[in-house]
């Protein structure tokens, strides 16, 4: 078979397995001969060749009789260096494998696609709207983004669904990626890095697995707490942790909450996470949700230049839809098709019609009892003393807390407030929500106790 012939079955097989898979997997294979019904490739590590080999072997070779090369079966050596050659893997699956390679730390060549999850191409720095509540996470993501000295080693990026914590990591990677290529990204979900741990233990491949993991350059984890309470895969990504700090690579992690209130984690890891740089990114306010808004808008009508747009509908979905930016996105990227469909122009009644299921969910209210009982758990103390006459501290600034949150989170006036808090008067109300305001400012443990419980009512 010629080059030409194999330059046509990769075209194919690019729409077959998407450009992601086509780059880290086809793209470097290197077709040798076709002999005897076996089609021969080259890859660079026993790693690649079995992946290839349980993954792809029945498409290459699908794509391989679409274009009459006269291949029943293939097999993948490999290849490191010129001159060397091993089998190390082939399809059908009765084929055994070989010995694994001795662990060599950055033996991978540099600049090397490594089997991590893939990159979302909107998910770039451009396209992340920078507010007062994520600005310091975007600083400190653009800051390792562009290389030098590690400085925040791990970065820990956390906050609830929807916030941006993946977008910030995948924008990371496109950023290294092209100011230096020539270094091994490997990014992918702790769930991923515990499926990959349990099949090298399965497929006694685990020197393998460690020489993938601690040959990189930079290792972004999304979602570490998933790893949470598996003592064997917590064990492995411990290890792996180390290694990579030692030598002074990059390591950036993302969770939905902060490294001391993952529950069934290990206290060592944890202390490992907490040792870099954490942010916290906070619940959106309006000005960046109507951002985003705006920015997605501004995409979507030149998808649909003939769409007529009333003002206030932005305003009004940042109003309405105001803890999750997915959910804003998605309902935006609706809102749009289902005005193209009906050939309609967008308004306020449109929006309200195309929106009901999500705009009656985001209207689901914290209720005054609910904000008592989650604040007297966090603080330990008794509901009957959140809202009873005792003015000792441990009591009193838990009860101020609960009245701001009820300010904050409902839409219950000052004297109902306080007919709820025992009957107090509206000027007590208002005299805690003032203090707490003033605190939030000036005591840091205040401040995140707010918003851990924020983020808690608002789940």
């Amino acid at each position: 078979m010629n080059n030409d012939t194999w330059g046509r079955v990769k075209d194919r097989l690019l729409e077959s397995v998407g450009p992601n898979n086509f780059a880290n997997w086809i793209e470097p294979l290197e077709l040798k001969r076709v002999d005897n019904g076996v089609a021969e490739f080259s890859v660079r590590t026993n790693f690649m060749a079995n992946w290839v080999a349980r993954n792809f072997s029945d498409t290459i070779l699908t794509h391989l009789k679409g274009a009459d090369v006269p291949a029943s079966r293939v097999e993948f050596r490999v290849e490191p260096h010129s001159g060397s050659s091993a089998p190390v893997a082939t399809a059908p699956k009765s084929a055994q494998p070989v010995d694994a390679t001795p662990e060599v730390p950055g033996a991978a060549p540099a600049g090397e696609d490594l089997p991590g999850a893939p990159l979302d191409p909107r998910f770039t720095f451009d396209n992340f709207v920078v507010g007062k509540p994520n600005e310091l996470a975007h600083a400190a993501a653009r800051r390792v983004a562009e290389g030098g000295p590690v400085t925040f080693n791990p970065l820990f990026l956390y906050g609830g669904v929807g916030l941006g914590k993946t977008h910030l990591m995948h924008a990371i990677a496109h950023e290294i990626r092209q100011r230096r290529p020539e270094l091994r990204v490997l990014y992918l979900s702790a769930e991923q890095f515990m499926y990959r741990f349990v099949q090298a233990l399965r497929d006694r491949q685990m020197i393998d697995f460690k020489q993938i993991f601690r040959s990189v350059d930079v290792l972004m984890v999304d979602d570490v707490q998933f790893i949470a309470g598996k003592d064997s895969t917590q064990e492995e990504f411990f290890h792996t942790f180390n290694a990579l700090v030692d030598q002074g690579k990059q390591i950036i992690i993302s969770a939905d909450r902060a490294p001391g209130e993952i529950k069934d984690m290990e206290d060592r890891i944890r202390s490992r996470l907490q040792c870099g740089l954490v942010v916290d990114l906070h619940p959106t306010d309006y000005e960046l949700r109507l951002g985003v808004l705006q920015t997605k808008a501004e995409t979507y009508r030149a998808q649909y230049p003939d769409l007529r747009f009333a003002e206030g509908v932005l305003e009004f979905l940042a109003h309405r839809i105001s803890t999750n930016v997915r959910v804003l996105e998605g309902a935006l990227m609706r809102l749009f098709a289902f005005a193209s469909l009906v050939g309609r122009e967008i308004t306020l009644d449109l929006t309200q019609e195309c929106l009901s299921d999500i705009l009656k969910q985001s209207d689901r209210k914290v209720t005054v009892e609910e904000i008592q009982r989650k604040v007297a758990e966090h603080y330990a103390i008794r509901l009957s003393d959140m809202i009873g006459p005792k003015r000792v501290r441990s009591i009193a600034r838990p009860r101020q807390v609960a009245m701001y949150l009820a300010k904050q989170l409902t839409s219950r006036s000052l004297p109902e407030i306080g007919r709820r808090f025992g009957g107090r008067d509206h000027t007590t109300v208002m005299h805690g929500v003032r203090r707490i305001e003033e605190l939030k400012g000036t005591d840091s443990q205040i401040a995140d106790d707010i918003e851990l419980l924020r983020r808690a009512l608002e789940a």
